[in-house]
């Protein structure tokens, strides 16, 4: 079993388990067990069904390719609990779906929900798409404002910057030089850029 797949149904089971609803270890049961898409598909349409098992199904549909998970997916990336976050970019990266970086980078660079952006960050990084080096340079300078609180998705986007390599990010990470909790990361970062060695 993937170590993703593992995590996710341990916690779900968890979860499934501290609901107490009839039937639910039933459900459980058989979402992880089954193989069929349509059964899993119906599970993020059809009325009533808890979080946690929209959330198994969209993860196995997401890491099987099949987009009909593409928008529970999304939903799940900017949710307020991480390990929920973290299943989702896990899922959409493997998903193969042309939307998922567009949708990453208005995650990320959305200021209303800048305190969930640490995931889809990541995810654009992964995706290595055209959208992901001007939505981090945009999210990085918004975190360069004075007592920003969201460090964590500031050096994210720095150390995302350096593996992109990509040199449009030389002028923002010179500016993150001079935030000592970014600073150290900054210049790892600029030594991966071509031709600021």
């Amino acid at each position: 079993m993937d170590e993703e797949l593992r995590v996710l149904t341990e916690r779900l089971r968890a979860e499934s388990a501290a609901s107490g609803a009839p039937g639910t270890t039933a459900e459980y049961d058989r979402l992880v067990a089954t193989g069929d898409h349509d059964e899993l598909a119906a599970v993020l349409t059809e009325p009533g069904h808890p979080l946690w098992a929209r959330e198994l199904a969209a993860f196995r549909l997401g890491v099987a390719g099949d987009r009909r998970a593409f928008e529970s997916l999304v939903l799940l990336l900017n949710h307020r609990d991480p390990p929920r976050c973290a299943s989702a970019a896990h899922a959409l990266a493997r998903l193969g779906d042309p939307r998922t970086a567009r949708a990453a980078a208005a995650l990320a660079t959305n200021e209303l929900r800048v305190a969930y952006a640490l995931h889809p960050v990541r995810l654009l990084v992964e995706l290595r798409a055209p959208e992901a080096v001007p939505a981090l340079i945009t999210t990085l300078r918004r975190r360069l404002r004075p007592h920003d609180p969201y460090r964590r998705v500031a050096l994210a986007c720095v150390d995302g910057l350096g593996t992109l390599g990509d040199d449009r990010a030389a002028p923002v990470l010179n500016d993150a030089l001079a935030h000592p909790a970014l600073a150290e990361a900054a210049v790892r970062a600029l030594a991966r850029i071509p031709g600021r060695r």
